[in-house]
């Protein structure tokens, strides 16, 4: 059917159009629920309006004529309240206009809310800083960027810039909290059909959900004209609010990364890079779950007006290639269900109420997701230590028999920006997060680590899934042929600058044929960890150490321990010694020195 409307409509419970519109002064007001139009909505005069409100979503069907009107939808959405930090958008709303067919947006359809259906447009100002109260937003911040892999190509668009549909946008949050949520009232012709924007072989485009609706990840990453252009990684981006700087040097960011099985039961994703140590010097064992500062994780659906980066593949055409939203594409729901996260410094969002069990994808108590039972996974933390910075890189290792030895869209994380010290995983040059195997216990699969500057560097190992609890899980360090288990032991050294592409595997099977006597003593690894002010001795192949020595440049000993059995792993405190330079010496059972490596003791 077709609904004229010409007074007042409260939604409280689904309701489904063939079309829709909403004439003089009526409006139509949607509370936690959704409308379904199969064709146009058509808000056709200026102070007609569609309100929705707690959650409330519009879906259309696959009808061809578009939406068209003078009038405005009203949807919210809440983005960090921090002056320092971007959110990445994607306006659900463009220009209002008679003409049927989506328009482009502007940054100034956003709107603060005064009331529940009231609100003032909101203040654009110059200078570096916004404010939450009465909304001002900082121009400088409004940025674009399209089939690239520069930093200087973002694209000023300012209030007033055209964005073309589905085209994201960048924008500083306007108080100054570290953490909090300010609301955003977008108004204009709600966006509705089939959206497209160019993408490019290896080139960046920032894109997102351009509907005021949900979107499933699922069905937008497999759909077969995106499988054709994009690689199926999924970039959002975070930052850490706590640095209170606009100075882009001084930024602690990055992309978390996501992408979905075809089913939708299998979600892959691995956060930005997040800080090793938390205040108080203590290890992360985990990184905190979804919505944590630093570490967030995306979720299946697409929240409204979230925005994030694509990539385009090898084998799209020279000409633009397109990436595409689609009405099919489009779900009903809520953040507040729990399995639709959208990007900004918490949870705490002023336009949800309630909390329900999460859909469809379980998910354990650190927030990372419970994978099939025809898959295998864990994670790996790769920490890095120098004295200026402490960060974690996180990588992924999926096992399942439909994996191949190429490229698995959907499975594995293909990632665009790394540091000058990181770890990836690598495939016809390029750089991976997540890569997806059918297991073997004789898989080999290298690991590799940049260096920037001699540091001390750690693996870990978790999120171990579906794996008998004996089948091992080694990193195999050629350099010295030590084969270290990380479900049992974390494996620990100083590692000199350097590309090392070929030095580290991950392996589940050790080469077991030599005597202990046989073993090369360069497999001892001498680890000094200034934060926890201890040396650390690791003894991978049990060779029997009677003492561990400690001497200052000038050849004083400074400390020594003597050992009467052999362990995995020795520690010493290094406290009371003073800041500097020092040999450290490991003596076996001959009483002869075995090894001799140099530390920097910083206290």
């Amino acid at each position: 059917m077709k609904l004229s409307l010409y007074s007042l409509l409260l939604l409280s419970s689904y309701i489904s159009y063939a079309q829709l519109s909403v004439q003089n002064d009526a409006y139509i007001f949607v509370k936690n629920q959704y409308v379904f139009v199969t064709d146009d909505v058509n808000i056709d005069d200026a102070d007609s309006k569609i309100y929705l409100r707690d959650e409330a979503q519009l879906l259309q069907g696959d009808g061809a004529t578009g939406n068209s009107g003078l009038g405005e939808l009203s949807v919210y959405q809440t983005g960090t309240v921090n002056q320092w930090s971007y959110n990445y958008w994607c306006s659900p709303v463009g220009n209002n206009s008679a003409a049927f067919g989506n328009e482009d947006a502007r940054v100034n359809l956003i709107d603060e809310a005064t009331g529940l259906t009231s609100s003032v447009d909101a203040l654009f100002i110059g200078g570096y800083n916004g404010s939450s109260s009465p909304l001002s937003i900082a121009q400088r911040w409004l940025w674009t960027y399209q089939t690239s892999d520069q930093y200087i190509d973002w694209i000023f668009v300012g209030s007033s810039g055209d964005i073309k549909p589905g085209l994201g946008f960048t924008m500083k949050g306007n108080g100054t909290a570290e953490t909090g949520s300010q609301l955003y009232d977008f108004r204009g012709k709600p966006n509705n059909g089939t959206i497209s924007n160019d993408v490019a072989n290896g080139l960046n485009t920032l894109v997102g959900n351009p509907y005021p609706s949900a979107m499933d990840s699922a069905a937008f990453i497999h759909d077969a004209d995106n499988q054709a252009s994009i690689n199926g990684t999924l970039q959002y981006w975070e930052q850490d609010g706590n640095v209170p700087s606009h100075v882009l040097q001084d930024y602690i960011g990055g992309y978390a990364l996501f992408t979905i099985d075809a089913a939708g039961g299998m979600i892959t994703s691995t956060p930005a890079v997040f800080k090793t140590y938390d205040e108080q010097d203590n290890v992360f064992d985990l990184p905190p779950g979804p919505g944590s500062n630093g570490t967030k994780q995306a979720l299946r659906y697409i929240p409204i007006g979230q925005g994030f980066m694509v990539e385009g593949i090898t084998g799209t055409p020279e000409t633009p290639a397109k990436v595409y939203t689609k009405n099919a594409h489009r779900v009903f729901v809520k953040e507040s269900d729990g399995n639709s996260y959208f990007f900004r410094s918490n949870t705490n969002d002023s336009n949800t109420n309630e909390t329900t069990e999460p859909l469809g994808i379980q998910y354990q108590d650190n927030g990372l997701s419970i994978i099939p039972e025809d898959y295998k996974r864990f994670r790996i933390n790769v920490d890095f230590i120098d004295d200026e910075s402490q960060y974690t890189r996180q990588l992924i290792l999926n096992f399942h028999e439909s994996a191949t030895a190429g490229f698995d869209y959907g499975l594995e994380l293909i990632r665009t920006e790394s540091y000058n010290s990181d770890a990836y995983f690598s495939l016809d040059e390029k750089v991976y997060s997540a890569q997806a195997f059918p297991f073997e216990e004789t898989l080999v699969i290298p690991l590799s680590i940049d260096i920037e500057q001699q540091q001390p560097l750690r693996f870990r190992i978790f999120d171990i899934q579906n794996f008998d609890a004996a089948q091992g899980i080694y990193i195999h360090d050629k350099h010295n042929d030590s084969y270290t288990n990380l479900r049992s032991l974390d494996y620990e050294l100083n590692i000199e600058p350097g590309n090392y592409t070929d030095r580290f595997e991950i392996v589940f099977a050790t080469e077991s044929t030599l005597g202990i006597d046989e073993f090369d003593v360069t497999s001892l690894n001498v680890f000094q960890d200034n934060n926890n002010h201890q040396l650390s001795v690791q003894n991978p192949n049990s060779l029997d150490i009677k003492s561990v020595e400690i001497f200052d440049v000038a050849g004083k000993q400074i400390l020594k321990v003597d050992y009467d059995a052999v362990k995995a792993q020795y520690n010493l405190s290094t406290y009371g010694i003073s800041d500097g330079v020092y040999v450290v010496n490991i003596v076996t059972d001959n009483s002869t020195t075995t090894k001799s490596q140099k530390i920097l003791v910083k206290n």
